[in-house]
């Protein structure tokens, strides 16, 4: 049994497999069937950014027993090999012919009884990373067995964090915090949103961060319009209230967190949605509790926010938080999911300042058994202003 490992000892994947062949168990699956980046990092440390290319599938199947097999290109084997997963079988790819569907097919076959389930998971936030006609021919290849949904499987191990996970997720936080602190030197007045937003990038790489995969935000006068849009060249004016929002990643584990800043001198009306968003944030701080519900949390954030005098921005409140930059659940009216202890979540209030304008914040968390423990450095109860 190998004992080399990156970013964890072997241990701690071990321990995620185990996790992971429990509930296996539970749903009367066989086997469960990995595809993607987060997934396949999550239980045997393979880190790599080359999954931007989409010319190669990756696969990892976790059978009911016993370690994980790795079915991946050749290219991947030196880097898998430095992982604590002893079982690799790899094909040169890309391979327009059989771009290891039967290599997959033969492991599926020999690891899974005839007539065995193999969980994949098939629910929201996932999907399947391998071409739909090779999906195809998968299915008609290992017949009799069948594909079944393992959503919850994967979901209910992931979505609570070890202690090691924890502390990788802190860091990275410490890593924004950092430079979110050095906004002031690069963002003012004069300056173009796009030349912000490279000075914010190379700030969180400065700092730590091995690299940015998001970097969101806006900026106008008293408020933005939506927090997804590219920068554009427009100057920031006195006036305007700037908004930064990042997931950098450190040893693969996101951040996802943002700050406001006023341009300026601060408007009153600016002032007061940034006070009511704090105001909310520590409401949710003060109520959350293992045992409670996703829907609960929205409706303490929303409740908060109506109690301030200000209208709640649509759409969902925050999120989960870890190997991707958002995870289940959703704060949303709709949401029941159970909040347990070790869940790492992002807590993202938003308020309608007035026609076409918004404003939110976003704190990161663990939760504990006596509440929330907060990753992200709290953010100024005031609207922090950039001199000219």
């Amino acid at each position: 049994m190998a004992d080399r490992s990156l970013i964890f000892p072997a241990d701690e994947y071990r321990r995620r497999v185990g996790a992971l062949q429990r509930e296996l168990g539970h749903a009367g699956l066989d086997a469960l069937l990995l595809t993607t980046a987060p997934d396949i990092f999550y239980v045997t440390g393979f880190l790599t950014r080359f999954w931007e290319s989409p010319a190669r599938p990756w696969f990892v199947v976790v059978p009911a027993a016993g370690d994980p097999v790795a079915v991946i290109p050749t290219i991947g084997t030196t880097l898998m090999g430095r992982t604590w997963v002893d079982d690799i079988r790899s094909w040169d790819a890309p391979d327009l012919v059989d771009d290891g569907v039967s290599l997959l097919a033969d492991t599926l076959i020999e690891i899974v009884p005839a007539r065995g389930a193999i969980g994949v998971p098939m629910g929201p936030e996932t999907h399947v990373r391998m071409p739909l006609a090779d999906h195809a021919r998968l299915t008609e290849r290992i017949a009799p067995r069948r594909f079944a949904d393992a959503t919850a499987v994967v979901q209910r191990v992931r979505e609570v964090k070890s202690e090691a996970e924890i502390e990788k997720i802190r860091a990275t936080c410490r890593i924004a915090d950092t430079a979110f602190a050095c906004v002031p030197e690069f963002a003012r007045p004069g300056g173009s949103l796009v030349e912000v937003f490279r000075d914010f990038q190379i700030a969180l790489l400065k700092a730590g961060a091995d690299w940015v995969s998001y970097v969101a935000g806006g900026a106008g006068p008293g408020g933005y319009g939506d927090v997804i849009s590219p920068a554009d060249d427009r100057a920031l004016r006195a006036g305007d209230v700037l908004m930064l929002d990042t997931g950098a990643v450190r040893d693969g584990y996101f951040c996802d967190f943002d700050r406001n800043f006023a341009v300026g001198k601060a408007t009153e009306p600016a002032r007061r949605a940034h006070a009511a968003l704090d105001a909310a944030t520590d409401a949710a701080l003060n109520a959350i509790r293992p045992g409670m519900t996703a829907r609960d949390m929205h409706r303490i954030l929303t409740g908060a926010m109506h109690a301030e005098g200000v209208t709640p921005a649509p759409g969902r409140l925050g999120h989960g938080l870890g190997l991707s930059l958002t995870e289940w659940p959703s704060l949303t009216p709709k949401d029941g999911t159970v909040l347990r202890e070790g869940m790492v979540l992002a807590l993202e209030p938003g308020v309608e300042i007035g026609p076409g304008q918004i404003m939110v914040h976003e704190e990161n968390l663990v939760l504990r058994a006596g509440g929330a423990e907060l990753l992200s450095s709290r953010a100024p109860a005031e609207l922090p202003e950039l001199a000219g």
